[in-house]
């Protein structure tokens, strides 16, 4: 990489990194490249990003940001999950953390506050943006179900009662 495609791509990992309302510092090392590979496309499916990027160069991307107190934790073999949802990231990396014993959480952000371990493993318990979408895409819906249920009760009272009505008269003939 030559200055400015460096110079470009701080630039980048600064805009998407401050951008970010949770940022996970992991330690890596160990992982096998299909490992990394999984995990990766698990960040993706959750809607988070996970890279591992050169410590001097995201030391330079964190300088002049609200974050920059987390450039310590970039020591050693790092990689850093990140997303706009601010539980998507610690979810998965939690449950990677779980499967293979050699990825680390060491650190991060939640929304701009540096935080540790246990206050991320704390955000993977709660639910993500889409699970509270859905429940109250649910809870919207269930009294409207239960209103068309309640009009469509008397009408099929009706036509139970004028069907054994009508069952009566045709045994009576």
């Amino acid at each position: 990489m030559n200055r400015s495609e460096k110079k470009d791509f701080v630039a980048k990992v600064r805009d998407e990194l401050s951008s970010s309302s949770t940022i996970i510092v992991t330690h890596y090392s160990g992982l096998k490249v299909k490992e990394l590979e999984e995990l990766r496309k698990a960040m993706r499916l959750n809607g988070a990003k996970f890279k591992i990027i050169k410590n001097s160069l995201t030391k330079l991307a964190l300088e002049n940001t609200k974050i920059a107190n987390i450039a310590n934790l970039f020591n050693g073999p790092t990689a850093v999950a990140y997303s706009l949802d601010p539980v998507a990231p610690a979810k998965v990396t939690v449950e990677f953390e779980k499967k293979f014993k050699n990825l680390k959480i060491i650190g991060g952000v939640f929304e701009g506050e540096k935080v540790g371990e246990e206050k991320i493993k704390f955000l993977a318990l709660l639910p993500t943006l889409d699970e509270i979408r859905s429940t109250l895409a649910g809870l919207i819906i269930k009294p409207a179900q239960k209103i068309t249920s309640i009009l469509q009760a008397p009408a099929g009272q009706l036509a139970r009662l004028v069907d054994s009505r009508s069952k009566k008269l045709e045994s009576s003939n």
